[in-house]
């Protein structure tokens, strides 16, 4: 019998919320209610987080004016959201044009500012700059930032209204003038923006019949070759979910060449397994350990699974190159063997095991019901829950350092 979604839910939250919080730092205590979250307005001239916006710790560097005649105009995207009022001065509609990340993080303060003030909307007083009112090195040139005010311009809700802001994720927010909260976000292209853990759409996998297969191209109920969790052997393991997957996007991975020949493409949190020191001994023999593939470095070890074998092979060099899609496929074992080399299915936390007793419930609503709530894009509704979790409860010393400056203020 198919688990109902809600139970599904509710089991995962129960299972989750327990060992992972006893792993990850001291808890709030079982079976306790988190009380709601009290909401400290920013004072003047204070600004979140506490670090210049175009470090890698807020927003991050600028990369560029975009103009309406330049090739990357059509990163903007407009803006029509019913309930955000755009001053539009110039009457060109460039305040409505801005990034994707920009443009979630408003919609979100948008239902925030509704929900506290009723009757009230956000306002945005500027949005992209193509006329020079900015410095030179605005990220509104860009799309990248918005000065917003709410419709009633009550500055006394300024200050709350920034905080709202943090809340909604934009990635710096400056209490800057008695006027208006300006906020900005990340790069849609910058490494620091896509702290998931995925693999590129090309990348392939060894089905159980010996044949290859695309990430695009992989379905729920494929057997690959991945690693047993109990025995650490090569073994074959069934897709169960996918936790991302966007065919269409395009982004920065951190490619992995080895002395043998074989490559492999990750986003900058994903886990790999790695190995110190000597190369020339048997994986299965060797003490391998997880690291984030930005931490990976040329000297290491990865495990190379060629002839369904797994050993040791140097890494050479380590490059950051754009890919298009983001796949991210859950095993039972959770692992999974990409180009020849094995990985873990995780990211974000800095040790397997642990985000694998995270997906423990998921694995177990498996195999009561079959597939719980797949997509055929997007994000994977279990991995939003732990995202959740993670932001809300546990202690962010284990998640990945761009991770946490991101979701940690």
């Amino acid at each position: 019998m198919r688990v109902p979604a809600v139970l599904g839910l509710l089991v995962a939250c129960a299972l989750i919320c327990a060992p992972v919080s006893e792993a990850c730092g001291p808890g709030r205590g079982y079976g306790k209610r988190r009380p709601p979250k009290k909401l400290t307005p920013l004072n003047y001239k204070q600004f979140s987080p506490y670090v210049a916006e175009k470090t890698l710790g807020a927003s991050g560097r600028l990369e560029g004016k975009i103009t309406r005649n330049s090739e990357r105009f059509k990163e903007l995207t407009p803006n029509y959201n019913p309930d955000i009022i755009f001053k539009d001065e110039e009457n060109t509609g460039a305040d409505r044009l801005m990034t994707q990340r920009c443009k979630d993080k408003l919609n979100s303060l948008a239902i925030s500012v509704m929900n506290l003030w009723p009757g009230v909307k956000l306002r945005v007083t500027e949005g992209w700059d193509e006329d020079g009112n900015h410095p030179e090195e605005s990220l509104h040139y860009e799309g990248r930032a918005v000065d917003i005010t709410t419709s009633d311009r009550d500055r006394n809700k300024y200050g709350m209204l920034a905080r709202l802001a943090v809340e909604a994720g934009f990635d710096w927010v400056y209490y800057e003038s008695k006027a208006h909260v300006h906020c900005s976000v990340k790069s849609e292209h910058s490494v620091a923006a896509k702290t998931g853990g995925c693999f590129p759409g090309g990348a392939l996998v060894t089905m159980e019949d010996g044949s290859r297969k695309t990430m695009q191209d992989l379905q729920l109920g494929d057997r690959v070759l991945s690693s047993s969790e109990r025995t650490g052997q090569l073994a074959f393991s069934e897709v169960i979910a996918f936790l991302d997957r966007q065919s269409t996007v395009r982004t920065l991975f951190y490619t992995l060449e080895t002395e043998r020949g074989a490559t492999l493409s990750l986003t900058t949190a994903h886990l790999v397994f790695v190995s110190e020191g000597n190369c020339s001994g048997s994986a299965l023999t060797g003490t391998l350990r997880t690291v984030f593939a930005s931490e990976v470095k040329p000297g290491q070890c990865v495990v190379l699974a060629q002839d369904r074998e797994g050993h040791l092979s140097r890494v050479l060099r380590v490059r950051i190159r754009e890919d298009m899609g983001v796949f991210a496929p859950l095993t039972q074992h959770g692992t999974v063997v990409v180009n020849d080399i094995l990985s873990s299915c995780y990211a974000e936390v800095d040790e397997h095991s642990l985000a694998h007793a995270a997906f423990g419930p998921l694995r177990a609503l498996h195999r009561w019901g079959g597939p719980m709530g797949h997509q055929a894009e997007g994000l994977h509704w279990y991995s939003s829950l732990l995202h959740w979790i993670g932001r809300h409860i546990l202690n962010p010393k284990h998640f990945h350092p761009w991770g946490v400056l991101a979701n940690y203020r």
